[in-house]
Parts: structure tokens; sequence; C-alpha cells
């Protein structure tokens, strides 16, 4: 086996271990969905979304980045004295800011107090460390009990969403407790199988050189994450401001089905991050890159078309009747997740080399376009101008990228990319025009069976070798 055929087979090897986890985990959180639409109301849910936005955002300043930092200096580590520096800070970070979190939280409470601040106060440090701590695991090269632990956490949050919203009826109180409790948890378990804090924590090893590299690459990614929760987060402050929390509601249960496809792109992301970090400085770089770019964009955009008819025909009975209007929502937000994945896949070209300085004025861009659309567009098109909004942001910052990346890689676009484009726009139509099942099913088949037969030959052969392999 060539060495082409050898990174692509470990690059498929990986997908499938991120699949596993990724898609079970996500597939629970999936069937949460409508448990809480049939528990609780649209204004109710519309309240704890924005609660878990607070809680997204603020989750860079209390972490400070390490959950990207950690990871990216953990694939350099050489020995574990090394590892040892690293974990050793990025730990003292989130303890030193998870304790400032809750002064604050006590100052607040006696001044000014603030309906569901603590339960956003117990999710904000609960997701902050376990998100960082997933990512340590990742970069020592424990993808399994990273794996584990997303399917832990997400089974540990729907069984204890059953037990405290189904049964004891704590309503939005219960979705809190369920995604607390359920996060530390999987921590717990996580530091009893592997010891990451016991084996690596030791202030004696830490090293000010390693302090300051990892600051100098994590830090210019606040901002960035700041204007990416403004392009991804901020439509439900301007929906709750000028249509009402029931919008909220409605916007945030077509949005949750949309990421389902964000999460199929967020698998890829995750094996194509250790694929191009360590392939990087190979001679036919831009060939590998180009390959498995417009693969991956064949597949997302033949995606977006299968998952969005697909969706509509079940919608009926996966939400309950007060949500059902946001099917109305799922395809122009299914283009906004593919946008975004194409971004994200560019972005591979900034942490390659380092230079995390230079996401900045891509994501400061876009999350300026962004604002100035919702700010215009809700007032006239109600959600509508929100989620068109968020496939313009995506648009302008996934051509930005696209150009200004080309310092560091060169992506040829191939011809059969045209084919997944022009179905993209002719479905566009269809989901609006067509609402009977049958028809619904009909155009479905018709639209998977020349996806198929129009597939690139590497992505058949793929198909092939994978279904002989289950077989047999």
């Amino acid at each position: 086996m060539d060495k082409a055929q050898s990174r692509s087979s470990k690059f498929l090897k990986d997908i499938g271990i991120y699949a596993v986890g990724s898609l079970g985990s996500k597939l629970i959180t999936f069937l949460l969905v409508p448990l809480y639409t049939y528990y609780v109301s649209p204004a109710e849910y519309g309240c704890y979304d924005l609660c878990l936005t607070a809680a997204m955002l603020l989750m860079h300043f209390l972490s400070l980045t390490m959950r990207e930092g950690g990871f990216r200096f953990l694939i350099d580590a050489d020995d574990d004295k090394e590892r040892s520096a690293i974990i050793t800070f990025v730990y003292r970070i989130l303890i030193t800011n998870s304790s400032v979190a809750i002064i604050l939280g006590g100052i607040i409470a006696f001044t000014y107090p603030i309906e569901y601040m603590w339960e956003t106060i117990g999710l904000l440090i609960s997701l902050s460390v376990y998100e960082v701590v997933i990512q340590l695991v990742r970069g020592l090269g424990k993808n399994s009990y990273f794996v584990a632990a997303g399917i832990t956490s997400s089974f540990l949050i729907g069984a204890l969403s059953i037990l405290f919203v189904v049964v004891l009826d704590l309503k939005i109180e219960g979705i809190f407790l369920a995604n607390i409790i359920a996060r530390l948890l999987t921590l717990v378990m996580l530091e009893l199988k592997l010891g990451v804090m016991r084996k690596y924590f030791d202030l004696r090893k830490s090293s000010k050189e390693c302090n300051k590299a990892l600051l100098k690459y994590s830090l210019p990614l606040i901002p960035g994450a700041v204007c990416w929760w403004l392009m991804g987060s901020c439509n439900r402050w301007f929906i709750q401001h000028y249509i009402g929390l029931e919008s909220n509601g409605q916007y945030a249960v077509a949005l949750k089905f949309a990421t389902i496809l964000e999460t199929l792109a967020y698998i890829f992301y995750q094996t194509w991050q250790e694929t191009a970090l360590r392939q990087y400085n190979s001679p036919d770089r831009d060939r590998f890159f180009s390959n498995i770019y417009n693969n991956y964009v064949y597949v997302l955009l033949s995606g977006v078309v299968l998952f969005s008819f697909a969706l509509k025909m079940n919608y009926s009975w996966l939400v309950g009747g007060e949500f059902s209007y946001s099917v109305n929502y799922i395809y122009p937000l299914c283009i906004s997740a593919v946008l975004f994945s194409l971004s994200a896949f560019y972005e591979m070209g900034y942490q390659c080399r380092k230079k995390t300085i230079f996401t900045l004025p891509g994501v400061v861009l876009a999350a300026v376009v962004n604002v100035v659309c919702n700010y215009f567009l809700i007032q006239r098109f109600d959600v509508y101008g929100v989620v068109g909004t968020s496939v313009i942001t995506y648009f302008v910052l996934c051509v930005y990228r696209a150009i200004d990346t080309r310092r560091y890689f060169k992506i040829k676009y191939e011809r059969y990319l045209l084919l997944p484009l022009l179905l993209l726009v002719i479905s566009g139509a269809a989901f609006y025009l067509i609402d009977s099942v049958i028809w619904l099913a009909t155009y479905f088949v018709g639209v998977l069976i020349v996806i198929a037969a129009f597939a690139p030959a590497e992505i058949k052969n793929m198909i092939v070798s994978r279904l002989r392999k289950f077989r047999g």
C-alpha cells in the first residue's frame, strides 16, 4: 500500500471512530427534541435556549479557548514533561476562572438577581470544563475515550432529562440539571479511568515558555469565538427582541435539526483536523487537500437535499404540534450549516501554521455582516430574515477564507461539483412547493439515484469497499 492509500485508509478509519461517538451522542440529543417540545412550552424552551446561548459565549472567556490550544499543542508534544506543562497550565486556567465565575455570580445575586442565573453558571462551568478536558484526552491520542465520553454524556443527559423533566416535572430546571450533572459525572468517570489530572497536573513542571506559547495561540481565538457566537447565536436575541420567545422556540427547534447535518460535518472536521496537521508538510499537500475537499463538498451538498426532504417527510411526528411551522426554516438552515462547515475546512490553514491571529479579519467581517443583516432583515421578514442572514454570513466567510488561505494551501475545484450545486438550487424550490409525503418520497428517491449515479469514482469505491467489509 503506497503512502497516499495508507493515509486515505487511516483518514477513513478515523472518520469511522469519530462517527461512532458523534452519531451515537447526537442521536440521543436528537431524540430529546421531541421530549422537550412535548413537556416544555415554546416560551420556556426559548428561555433555556437563550441561557445556553449565553453560556456558550462565556465559555470562551472562562476557558480562554484552551479547548483548541490544549489539543493543538498536545498533538506536537514529544514527551510526558511537555504534556504535563501543557495540561497543568490548562487546568490552572479552568480552576481559577471557574472560581471567579462563582464569586461574580454571588456578587450579582446580592445586587441584581437574575432568573436562572445560578443554573446558567452551573451550565457554563460544567460545559467549559467538559469541552476542554475531552479535547485534552483527544490530544493525548485517547480517541476511544474521547468517543466514549461523548456517548456517555449524551446518554446521561437523556436519562436524567426523563427523570427531571418527565417524571419529576421540573420543566426548564430539569433541563438545566440534566445537562450539568451528566457532564460532571462523565468527567468523574474519565478521571477515574484515565487519571489525566493525577498523571499530568504538577505545578513543579510548569513552564513559562509553554504558558506564553499557549496564550499566544489561544487568546487570539477569543475575539474570533465571540464573532462566531454573534454569527451563530445572537440571532436568538434579535428574534426575542423583535418577535418574541415563542418564535425563538420555533427557530431553536429548527436549528436543532439543522445541526444534525453540522454534526456529520463536525465528524469530518475532527478527523480532518488531525490529518491536516500531520500531512501539512507533505510534498503533495495541495493535491491531497484538493482531493479531500472536492469529495467532501459533493457529499455535503448532496446531504443537504437528502436530509432536508427526509426530515420534512417525518416532521409531523418528530415535534409537537406547536412547533410544526418550524419545518419551513429547515432547508436554508441546512445550507447555512454547509457553508459554515466549508469555512471550517479552510480554517485548517491557520491552525497548521499556528497563525490563529489571521482568523480574526474574516470572522470580524462576517460578524459585522451578520449583525447588520439581522437588524434590517428581521424587521421586514421576521424569522426568515434571521435564516437568510445566516446563509449570507457564512457565504461571506467561506469566500473570504477560500481566498485568504491560498497562502497556506491551494485547492483545485473539480467540475463534478456542478451537479450537486444544480440539485441544491432546484431542490430549494421543490422543498417549498411539494407537501405530499408521496411526492416528497418520490423526489427523494430520484435525487438519490442521480447522486449515486454521478458520484466521483473515489466515493463509489469507498462505499463499495465499506459494504464488502461490513458483509464479510
